[in-house]
C-alpha cells in the first residue's frame, strides 16, 4: 500500500480537525436518545447522521434491523476505494443512550468525532473503501430491559459476514472525551498491564486478530507527534476472559472473525458521570477529543491509503 502525501513522518500535524464542528455536533446530539424513553430523539439523531453524511457527498444507506418488533436503522456512509474497493475500513460510533442519561460522553462524543472525520475525508480518494457508520441500539438493555445490547452492530456484523465483506479494520469510537491529568483512573480486575493512575490517556483495545491494527493505531499517533498518550491492550481470543473489553460495538465484529479495535476513555473506570443524568457537554474535555480525532485520522490515512485533498 502506498503512503499518501503527508501521512508519515515526525512533526506532521492534522490541523484540519475542527473543535468548533465537534462542539456543534455535540450540542445537537446531547440528550436522551432511547427507543422507549425518547424514541423521537433517537430518530432525530439517526436523521442527523444521515443528512450530515449525505451533505458531505457520501453514498448513504440505511441498514435496517428489527428489535422488539420494530425496525431500527444503522446509518452507513460509503466512499468506494479507487484501487482495492473490495477491501474495507469501517469507522463506527453508536448514537443511542441509556434511558436516564443525555449521553454526552456515551456516546455523542464518538458520533461527533465520526462526523468530523467524515468531514475531513470528504475529498479524499481512498485506495480501500472507507465507511463511516452510525450504529443504533448499542446500550445494554432492550425494550423489556433484559437484552444484551449491541443489537445494531450485531446485525451489521452478521450482514457483513453474509455479504462476504473483506474488512481490513473496524474502528469503534466509544466514549472518547472524558479525560484529564487529575482524573482518577481505575481498571477491571485481571487486566494484564499496569494502567496509569491518571485518566489522561486513550485506551486502544483489540483481540488477537486485531493485534496488528492496534499497533498501527499507536504508530500513527506517534508518527504525527500527537500529544495523546495511548495505552494499547490486546486480549486473548475474543475477550471472553475480560468481559469489560467486549462492552461495545467491536465485539460482534470480533465474533464474526473481523479485526476490530475500540478507542475509549474507559467510561466507568474513569468517568463518574457514566450512564448518569450528569453526562453533559460541560463535563467533556474537547481538547482531548480533538487529539483522539487527529490520531484516528492519522490511522485512517495509513490504513485506507489514497490521494486527494488530504486532511492535514
Amino acid at each position: 500500500m502506498s503512503t499518501p502525501p503527508g501521512a508519515a513522518g515526525k512533526g506532521r500535524s492534522l490541523s484540519a480537525v475542527s473543535r468548533d464542528r465537534i462542539e456543534q455536533h455535540l450540542k445537537f446530539l446531547v440528550g436522551v436518545r432511547h427507543p422507549v424513553a425518547a424514541p423521537a430523539a433517537l430518530q432525530r439523531a439517526c436523521s442527523y447522521l444521515e443528512d450530515t453524511l449525505r451533505a458531505l457527498g457520501y453514498a448513504v444507506d440505511l441498514h435496517g434491523f428489527f428489535d422488539g418488533g420494530q425496525e431500527y436503522h444503522n446509518v452507513v456512509a460509503t466512499r468506494l476505494g479507487t484501487r482495492r474497493p473490495e477491501k474495507r475500513v469501517l469507522v463506527l460510533a453508536h448514537f443511542d443512550t441509556v434511558a436516564g442519561s443525555p449521553g454526552a460522553d456515551d456516546n455523542a462524543s464518538g458520533v461527533a468525532l465520526l462526523l468530523e472525520l467524515a468531514t475531513m475525508f470528504k475529498e479524499w480518494r481512498p485506495e480501500l473503501t472507507l465507511q463511516f457508520v452510525g450504529v443504533n441500539l448499542e446500550e445494554n438493555s432492550d425494550r423489556d430491559g433484559h437484552g444484551t445490547g449491541l443489537r445494531g452492530s450485531r446485525a451489521l456484523a452478521a450482514f457483513a459476514l453474509q455479504q462476504g465483506w473483506e474488512i481490513e479494520a473496524v474502528v469503534v469510537l466509544e466514549s472518547v472525551a472524558f479525560a484529564g491529568g487529575s482524573v482518577r483512573q481505575a481498571a477491571p480486575a485481571g487486566v494484564p498491564l499496569q494502567v496509569p493512575p491518571n485518566g489522561d490517556f486513550l485506551a486502544v483495545i483489540g483481540n488477537e486478530l486485531a493485534q496488528g491494527v492496534v499497533a498501527r493505531f499507536a504508530l500513527a499517533a506517534d508518527s504525527f507527534d500527537i500529544a495523546l498518550p495511548v495505552v494499547p491492550l490486546v486480549v486473548p481470543d475474543n475477550g471472553e476472559l475480560l468481559p469489560d473489553t467486549r462492552r461495545s460495538d467491536h465485539a460482534p465484529f470480533w465474533d464474526a472473525g473481523y479485526p476490530a479495535i475500540m478507542l475509549t476513555d474507559t467510561t466507568n473506570f474513569r468517568n463518574p458521570h457514566y450512564h448518569e443524568p450528569s453526562d453533559t457537554l460541560e463535563t467533556l474535555n474537547l481538547a482531548f477529543a480533538v487529539r483522539v480525532c487527529q490520531a484516528t485520522a492519522a490511522f485512517l490515512l495509513g490504513m485506507a491509503g489514497g490521494e486527494g485533498a488530504a486532511p492535514s
